[in-house]
C-alpha cells in the first residue's frame, strides 16, 4: 500500500456516490410489488419513522450453516409507524412512454398538518390552500364534475394510487417535531377492475 507509484484498484462501490447526507428525510419509492387479480384490494407500502435500535436473540434457521438452530444475536431497528389518513387517489395509464397521470380526486375535508406540506412557509401564508375545492364540492356542479373525473379515471386507468399522509399528531417520536404532514402515494394492488380500486381507495378516504 505505501509502494504504489503508477496505478491501483479501486476500493469501494460506485454505485453509492456521493456518501453524504441526504437532503430529505422521506425517501422515494421507486417501485411497488406486481399487481395481481387474485387477491382482494390492497395497500402497498406505509410511512415509518426509525425511532431507535435495540437486539435480539433469535434462533437461526439458516440450513447448511454451524449456527443453524442455535440462537444468535442480532442489532435491529425500531420503525414508528403513525397512523396515516387517506385524502384522495390517483389514477394512471400505460403508455409507450411509462406510466401518465389520468386525473386526480381528492377529499372535500383536508386537516391543517396536510395543508401545511404544500407552503413553505405556513405561518406567513394565507392558508387557502384546497379551499375553493373544498367549496366546489358542496355546489351540485362540483360534485357532478368529481363523478365525471372518477369515470374517467376508472375507464382510462391501468393503476390506482391512494393518497395519504402522516398524522404527525399521533406520533410519539419526540425527534421527529414537526407539524407538516408526509404526503405520498400508495398503489393499490388486487381487484378485479379499476372500479374496484377506485371503490376502495374511496372507503379510506379522510379515515
Amino acid at each position: 500500500m505505501s509502494h504504489r507509484k503508477f496505478e491501483h484498484p479501486r476500493h469501494g462501490n460506485l454505485g453509492f456516490l456521493p456518501k453524504k447526507r441526504c437532503r430529505h428525510i422521506r425517501g422515494r419509492v421507486r417501485s411497488f410489488p406486481a399487481d395481481t387479480k387474485a387477491v382482494k384490494p390492497h395497500l402497498t407500502a406505509f410511512i415509518g419513522f426509525k425511532a431507535g435500535m435495540t437486539h435480539i436473540v433469535r434462533d437461526l434457521d439458516r440450513p447448511g450453516s454451524k449456527m443453524n438452530k442455535k440462537e444468535v444475536v442480532e442489532a435491529v431497528t425500531i420503525i414508528e409507524t403513525p397512523p396515516m389518513m387517506g385524502v384522495g387517489f390517483v389514477g394512471y395509464k400505460d403508455t409507450p412512454n411509462g406510466l401518465r397521470c389520468v386525473g386526480s380526486v381528492w377529499s372535500q375535508h383536508l386537516s391543517e398538518e396536510c395543508r401545511r406540506r404544500f407552503y413553505k412557509n405556513w405561518r406567513n401564508s394565507k392558508k387557502r390552500a384546497f379551499t375553493k375545492y373544498s367549496a366546489a364540492l358542496s355546489t351540485e356542479i362540483g360534485a357532478e364534475a368529481i363523478k365525471k373525473k372518477e369515470q374517467k379515471i376508472i375507464e382510462q386507468s391501468s393503476v390506482i394510487r391512494l393518497l395519504a399522509h402522516t398524522q404527525m399528531r399521533k406520533l410519539n417520536n419526540k425527534y421527529v417535531g414537526q407539524r407538516k404532514a408526509f404526503l405520498m402515494e400508495i398503489q393499490i394492488n388486487g381487484g378485479e377492475d379499476a372500479a374496484e380500486k377506485v371503490a376502495f381507495a374511496k372507503q379510506l378516504m379522510e379515515k
